[in-house]
């Protein structure tokens, strides 16, 4: 398109017009790829690296929901794998620590649900 532009035969005022026609097209497209860029894929990264650090940080204890929505108690990590708990008889699962939805409870760290109620019971 540009090389067209500027191997165009005829006088140097049309080939300048017809470039100055465009701008507004170039950059209604470059807007576009910007919006695109804060709304879509920064927001992805950010989460992603979110999920890289949450998986990495895991530690034995740590009650955690897979994307199954299975929900257990973490008892040994290994570099890809975890076992979990998943109830009082103790029922063992192996699973990839990609498939690690949240971690809900931290070892050493309050309950979320009591943190919540205290935080209505004030208002």
């Amino acid at each position: 398109m540009f090389l067209n532009m500027l191997t165009t035969t005829g006088t140097g005022a049309t080939a300048g017009t017809n470039f100055l026609s465009m701008l507004p097209s170039i950059g209604i497209i470059l807007v576009l790829v910007v919006a695109f860029y804060f709304l879509l894929i920064r927001p992805q990264r950010k989460r992603e690296k979110q999920e890289t650090e949450m998986r990495s940080n895991l530690s034995v204890g740590d009650e955690i929901t897979t994307t199954g929505g299975i929900v257990g108690r973490i008892l040994s990590v290994s570099d890809d794998t975890v076992v979990i708990g998943t109830s009082g008889d103790c029922t063992k699962l192996r699973i990839v620590k990609g498939s690690i939805a949240r971690v809900d409870k931290k070892v050493g760290e309050p309950a979320a649900e009591a943190d919540d109620k205290d935080k209505n019971d004030k208002k």
